[in-house]
């Protein structure tokens, strides 16, 4: 396998430009080690390392089932669609690899076939994309999402047409062999490597879903890329949560199901109406957007107090309503299973008392999210490590504190891994320079893009663009492209207008783009700015 990485090896001569690097050669070598002993390693290896390679070739060597689990989907379609094919044709590889992703990154044929028979109570807009939709459907292959350039994908009209783990039909779907997702999981179950993101590997893992069964195939590899997001994202999949979405989503599936298909059912469009707004009743008692807090100490407000118990007697009358016609649409019995999992939810979240986890809400400008999450996910995943016996390979470029793996591996539970530590090879102080400006308002402050923009345009315009910009949420992403698109001639490109497919078709160009997760890569981009808030 090292011979893959000499200067004459198989890499270089297949992929040009590639230049052997000694630390990419040692965490081969421990990859390697790791797959053939069946043993948990635990890789940080520094930015311009090359730890994909050093990774992908020892896993296509083994000729083992592989998952391969990225920190995003971008980053996964970028493993899938770039560097696989690129280590695979190099090693000649001829396994069959496949590309999996969460339910709701699929169009779901059943949901788009309703939204139509009830597109005359839909908005314009969503109306002419769900028409759109119904086009793309006939000729999409996979029904990922991402490929559709038709519509865009800030469009309000996906949450309609796809589906997720609350209100998936499974094998009672009218349209379940014709799945895009039981498609994609079939090609996952006869791949040798199955490319997959976190929140679907953990998801997966700790959600059996009803009828449906795990998307994700067993394996006798699990591969880790930006593994520092685990510990978070475990907490989020081990925790329970209940946003106003799932409420609202709720209210429009039981309204489809009266208007579609129990029309002599009157009160089932009654208490859909009834949840719809007791959900936003309940956000307004949040008050300010932007804003996360203790639910602890929110649920000791007498006002929220009540708003709670409408969102709970709501919640009791769709189960009612919808248990009298049951048997009679398999949309209806979904919606009923719902109601009944979001009573029990908000029944754990008011029991506030119950130690060893984190009690929380946020809200934004329309919604908001209760949950619970636990303050330490060690015991869990140590215990999921263990149901799933072979090699767990976790690598990052940023995992250690103080050049110690331990802070990491005990958030996990992982105990009796190798360990490697590679640092890397750039030299920053001299290649790179940082500004963390100061006096800036807080996110939820009028004006706040104004002054950021304001602050970014003599940057960008002195780099002559070649700026790569991320942002922790849609509004933010909204604002600052109106304050670019006011004040600037250079180009620019938002993510969602066009669609992603078009939006990184050319690197080279003086452009400043707005992406959630690092997506693309090149000696384009020589600024980068980040936009967080606490």
């Amino acid at each position: 396998m090292t011979d893959d990485f000499a200067p004459d090896g198989q890499l270089a001569k297949a992929i040009p430009g590639f230049k052997p690097r000694e630390p990419q050669r040692q965490m081969a070598v421990a990859v390697t080690q790791a797959i053939e002993k069946g043993q948990p390693l635990v890789v940080e290896a520094g930015t311009g390392t090359g730890k994909t390679y050093a990774y992908l070739a020892p896993a296509l060597r083994a000729k083992k089932k592989v998952i391969i689990s990225t920190g995003s989907k971008a980053l996964q379609d970028q493993l899938y669609s770039r560097d696989l094919p690129t280590v695979s044709k190099a090693l000649k590889y001829t396994g069959n690899v496949a590309l999996l992703k969460g339910r709701s990154n699929y169009l779901c044929l059943e949901r788009l076939e309703q939204q139509a028979l009830a597109g005359g109570d839909l908005p314009v807009q969503i109306l002419s994309d769900v028409i759109l939709l119904r086009s793309w459907s006939n000729q999409t292959v996979d029904g990922d999402i991402s490929t559709c350039v038709s519509v865009a994908e800030d469009s309000q009209a996906w949450p309609l047409v796809t589906s997720t783990n609350d209100n998936c039909l499974g094998s009672d779907c009218p349209m379940y062999k014709d799945c895009f997702v039981v498609k994609a999981r079939k090609k996952a179950m006869d791949a040798d490597v199955v490319v997959v993101n976190h929140h679907l590997f953990l998801a997966d893992m700790v959600v059996k879903e009803s009828g449906f069964g795990e998307l994700i195939p067993e394996a006798d590899v699990m591969i880790f890329d930006e593994a520092h997001q685990l510990p978070d994202i475990a907490s989020q999949y081990f925790g329970q949560s209940l946003s106003s979405r799932q409420l609202l989503d709720l209210a429009k599936d039981i309204t489809i199901a009266y208007r579609t298909e129990l029309k002599d059912t009157q009160q089932l469009q009654k208490c859909a109406d009834r949840l719809a707004q007791s959900a936003q009743d309940f956000r307004l008692q949040l008050g300010e957007p932007g804003y996360r807090g203790n639910l602890r100490e929110l649920l000791a407000n007498p006002q929220i107090q009540r708003a709670f118990l409408l969102l709970d007697d709501t919640l009791e009358l769709c189960y009612d309503v919808a248990k009298l016609s049951l048997g009679r649409s398999a949309l209806l019995d979904a919606a009923f299973e719902r109601a009944t999992l979001y009573r029990t939810r908000l029944k754990r979240l008011k029991e506030i008392n119950q130690p060893g986890y984190s009690y929380w809400y946020e809200c934004t400008s329309r919604h908001f999210t209760l949950a619970l999450t636990p303050l330490s996910v060690a015991d869990k995943f140590k215990e999921l490590m263990a149901q799933k016996p072979g090699s767990w390979i976790f690598t990052s470029a940023t995992l250690s504190v103080n050049d110690d793996l331990h802070h990491f591996t005990s958030r996990l539970g992982i105990e009796l891994a190798e360990s490697l530590l590679l640092p890397s090879p750039f030299d920053y102080s001299r290649q790179a320079l940082l500004c963390v400006p100061r006096n800036l308002p807080q996110t939820n402050q009028p004006g706040s893009a104004r002054q950021l923009a304001a602050m970014l345009r003599p940057i960008i315009e002195a780099n002559n663009g070649r700026c790569f910009m991320l942002c922790t949420s849609h509004a933010m992403m909204r604002d600052l492209a109106e304050q670019f698109r006011a004040t600037m001639t250079l180009p620019f490109c938002c993510r969602g207008k066009p669609a992603k497919g078009n939006c990184c078709s050319n690197l080279s160009a003086p452009v400043t783009r707005f992406l959630w997760q690092p997506a693309v890569s090149g000696k384009g981009w020589t600024c980068v700015a980040i936009h967080c808030h606490w």
